[in-house]
């Protein structure tokens, strides 16, 4: 299966992509929605490259470059709390620069997501969980058929204030 939309392909990480992860993962603009507090070091980012090759059913988690049409890094699209059992997985997308978003490469990138997870992983459901000010990420979720089923309130602390917590669920159909 070639995990490719109209706009976008979905790669594995390859250890070429430490400076781009470097630059997302210690861009403090999405922290919060990442739930990341403390920088990353190249380090680390090395170690997780070096076993990003691993089995999904054993490490529970699959990380995945979208590059635009050619070819280049804009984003990571992520499969988390992968559940063989029940069949279900989270999932989180990063479009990293402002210039690349509202292009629809996050709704081709999550099209293509799907798609594997149903088609390949034989998943029952996909979950998400997106604050309620993040109104694009709600919306694009939505137009993939994700219903919002849930409210945590005051889950998610930003500085001095809370926010609520949506959880969203796409069960295939």
């Amino acid at each position: 299966m070639k995990l490719k939309g109209q706009h976008v392909s979905l790669r594995a990480i390859e250890p070429s992509d430490i400076e781009v992860l470097y630059k997302w993962e210690n861009d403090t603009e999405t922290w919060s929605v990442s739930n990341t507090q403390t920088p990353y070091s190249r380090f680390v980012l090395e170690q997780y490259i070096a076993s990003a090759h691993q089995d999904i059913y054993s490490v529970r988690q699959l990380r995945l470059i979208i590059c635009n049409e050619e070819g280049r890094a804009i984003g990571s699209i992520d499969l988390f709390d992968f559940d063989p059992t029940h069949l279900r997985a989270g999932i989180g997308i990063l479009i990293a620069e402002k210039s690349d978003r509202k292009k629809g490469y996050a709704f081709d990138a999550l099209t293509v997501l799907m798609d594997y997870c149903f088609s390949v992983l034989n998943l029952h459901q996909l979950y998400c969980n997106i604050t309620i000010d993040n109104e694009p990420s709600v919306l694009l979720f939505q137009k993939h058929g994700f219903q919002i089923t849930g409210m945590k309130k005051q889950w998610v602390r930003d500085g001095d204030k809370y926010k609520d917590e949506l959880l969203l669920q796409k069960i295939r159909g």
